[in-house]
């Protein structure tokens, strides 16, 4: 076993007892970046001598001392290029003054970063593809997507490279290369990782969090994070006293789990061996004694549901548009990639009573989920994405690329709007070798029954040992 195969828990278990020093962990981080990201392309920036000396002062008392970290290219770390995977604030050599608000709990919990992941411009494509840094790939097929927005983080995660990358889910971000790439992938409740008052959160749809390849390091770092703020939209119920780890092995009652198998009729339709990972998974339910049963919200098939969320999202990226404007001067005709274009008009086509009857919408939506789970179900089971991964430089390979690329959000979208917590994690990979994950969703507050019923899963089917094709040695 290599420090590859050792997630951020147990390498910060070495550091405690000694076995390897925090200049040890990021030096081994950075040969494995180096052996086995030219295939990849996850990795946009690299801040190898700050994460060594940084390294080298790091409170050992912290609960990940020294354990390496990626940040992702939307978000901000001080001193460090802050694009927003865009070439157009790269152009321009612009610099986080300040850390984002997870970014900065991240390294008082011992986290060092090491360098920053790839994404796509502004974060609003399903994939992790830009102008300012190509394609990137995913290690399980170089041929695959590893999807978005938090690709490269994911691709990172999967090949090696670290045990945890920061990432931000706004529709899907983090669950989706969480499953295209066989990693655990938690959306918390909105407000539970706050954003930091007046942060540009997309209405509080956009939640920041990290991927892993365990359970375990999953609730470990939420417990280490999680940070409120009076100004956030969602004031979640406090996690359990002891934290959460202390909760994956412990007893708990049999829960009412709910299954949705299929899309809604204006989405494209779950694929077979998708809907053989949700239907074995049912059973394994069954087998570790849960109540399952074919039942969801209806609101969920509301053909409303994703045009009502993209109408809301569309205002915030002409608004980050036009606050770097203002910082920097407007970019050039050929600067933006088309998607974010594609969003920058039908955002300034969007009047404010249309912004307003979407969040009124929104609201009545809300209202329409949470009612199923106040019916007595725990959770919701369904896949994460209809097919397994796409291939790279999807949608443009398909007609009406940008359309496709929002109606495959029909499963992860809706938790966005309504802000309750959600996690992906692996179900199986297929004879081709792609990796196909699935859901779980919890009412208001409740990542605790997540990580105890993903924990089940994970003692009962094992996935972190499994490796992709693109391996770190």
């Amino acid at each position: 076993m290599t420090l590859a195969d050792v997630d951020a828990t147990g390498q910060a278990e070495l550091v405690r007892r000694g076995e390897v020093s925090p200049r040890e962990l990021v030096d081994a981080a950075i040969e494995r970046i180096e052996a086995v990201d030219g295939r990849l392309n996850a990795i946009t920036y690299r801040r190898y001598e700050q994460a060594r000396s940084e390294a080298d002062r790091i409170d050992r008392a912290a609960p990940f001392a020294g354990v390496p970290c990626l940040t992702k290219s939307l978000s901000d770390s001080a001193g460090d290029p802050a694009t927003v995977a865009s070439i157009w604030p790269a152009r321009h050599r612009r610099v986080a003054t300040k850390d984002s608000l997870l970014v900065g709990r991240l390294r008082r919990a011992g986290f060092i970063m090491i360098g920053q992941a790839s994404a796509p411009e502004f974060g609003v494509l399903s994939v992790s593809e830009s102008k300012t840094h190509g394609i990137t790939r995913n290690p399980w097929r170089p041929d695959l997507t590893p999807g978005g927005s938090s690709g490269g983080a994911s691709a990172a995660v999967a090949a090696g490279m670290v045990p945890v990358a920061q990432g931000g889910d706004g529709g899907g971000s983090i669950r989706m290369p969480a499953a295209f790439c066989h990693l655990v992938g938690l959306k918390p409740t909105v407000g539970r990782i706050s954003a930091g008052p007046g942060a540009a959160d997309r209405w509080g749809h956009s939640v920041p969090a990290v991927v892993t390849r365990t359970v375990r390091d999953t609730a470990a770092i939420l417990d280490a994070v999680s940070v409120t703020s009076p100004a956030d939209r969602g004031q979640p119920r406090p996690l359990p006293a002891d934290g959460l780890v202390a909760q994956l092995n412990a007893p708990h009652r049999r829960l009412r789990i709910g299954v949705m198998r299929n899309a809604p009729r204006h989405a494209p339709q779950v694929t077979a061996p998708v809907r053989k990972a949700v239907d074995e998974t049912a059973d394994l339910l069954r087998s570790l004694g849960h109540q399952v049963a074919d039942d969801y919200p209806e609101a969920m098939d509301d053909p409303k549901c994703l045009p009502m969320f993209f109408d809301a999202l569309s205002v915030t990226v002409v608004q980050s548009i036009e606050l770097l404007t203002r910082e920097i001067g407007p970019p050039e005709p050929e600067d933006l990639d088309v998607v974010t274009r594609h969003w920058e008009r039908r955002g300034r086509e969007i009047t404010g009573v249309e912004l307003a009857d979407a969040f009124a919408w929104q609201g009545r939506f809300r209202s329409r989920m949470s009612a199923w789970w106040e019916g007595g179900f725990d959770l919701l089971l369904s896949p994460v994405f209809a097919s397994p991964p796409k291939e790279v430089s999807w949608p443009w390979n398909e007609a009406d690329g940008i359309q496709r690329s929002v109606d495959v959000l029909s499963f992860t979208a809706p938790f966005n709007t309504t802000g309750q917590p959600a996690i992906s994690v692996p179900a199986t990979l297929t004879d081709a070798d792609e990796p196909i994950g699935i859901q779980l969703a919890a009412a208001m507050g409740r990542e605790d029954l997540l990580l105890r019923v993903a924990a089940e899963l994970e003692m009962a089917r094992p996935w972190s040992a499994e490796r992709p094709r693109i391996f770190a040695p």
